[in-house]
């Protein structure tokens, strides 16, 4: 084994890979505390330390995963989002570029590129995205279409709500969430137009009980599938593996049946008479 494969082999243990997730929490700890001014007035020294230090080490990290691996490091999604996260963070403190300094904490982030599970479900949520999107579409056509009736029927009398079509479209989403829709929204409109509950509540049922939990089936039908990608591929591994012992058995006994073929041959002729 080479030495850049030991490299690799090293930087992908599960002990460091411990190592490193238990060092993204430490540093989602000591972010978390940079943002309290009295704890920055009492161990400011220290935070910075310890942002620095572990900074280094996922900056060592990245270095070796590119020394063994290459350019094939960049063919893999979560290596390169490790990598821009790292030089986000390598960003100077000042100048022009100060503000993405902000974004150090999207390091913390990098707990869901070392964790399997958590992997998983950000891969599951990326699979997912076509299918969130449909139904993304098909509720903005929702909104638009239930959005002109509500302007149409509400805006005069409601304009703070229903005066315009953007308005309305945002009072609607309030409404889909559920957050004051009743009390807030739904029973004034009704003080004034009685009936308005037959637009409202069927708007409801379905932006809220029938659209997200598409979103959600969806999300679930996805990491279903990856889970049964991996189970069948983790067969197939198995069955290859088991299919190539017993081929490599199979070879070794026909040849031990062979020798002693051989060596049953040797005998006879050693038996046979002058």
């Amino acid at each position: 084994m080479s030495s850049r494969e030991k490299v690799g082999v090293w930087i992908e243990s599960a002990r460091i890979q411990r190592i490193i997730i238990a060092l993204i929490l430490i540093n989602a700890v000591t972010l978390g505390l940079e943002t309290s001014s009295s704890m920055m007035a009492s161990y400011g020294g220290i935070l910075h330390l310890l942002d620095r230090v572990i900074l280094a080490a996922f900056v060592v990290e990245i270095l070796l995963k590119l020394f063994a691996q290459r350019l094939d490091f960049f063919r893999r999604g979560w290596n390169l989002f490790d990598f821009i996260v790292i030089a986000i963070a390598l960003v100077p403190a000042s100048g022009p570029l100060a503000v993405l300094r902000a974004l150090r904490v999207l390091r913390v982030l990098r707990l869901a590129s070392v964790s399997p599970r958590l992997r998983f479900v950000v891969e599951a949520l990326l699979k997912a995205l076509p299918g969130i999107a449909s139904i993304a579409s098909l509720m903005l056509l929702l909104f638009y279409v239930a959005a002109v009736i509500a302007t149409g029927l509400f805006g005069t009398r409601f304009p703070e709500w229903f005066g315009t079509l953007g308005g309305s479209m945002y009072t609607l989403f309030q409404i889909m969430t559920l957050e004051s829709w009743s009390m807030g929204i739904v029973r004034p409109v009704m003080d004034v137009y009685p009936y308005a509950w037959l637009f409202f509540i069927p708007f409801i049922l379905i932006a809220t009980f029938t659209m997200l939990n598409l979103f959600i089936g969806i999300i679930v039908d996805t990491m279903q599938t990856l889970h049964d990608d991996q189970h069948a591929a983790e067969r197939e591994r198995i069955e290859e593996t088991v299919h190539r012992d017993s081929r490599h058995v199979e070879l070794e006994v026909r040849a031990l049946r062979e020798e002693i073929e051989g060596l049953r041959r040797d005998l006879a002729i050693r038996r046979e008479p002058g």
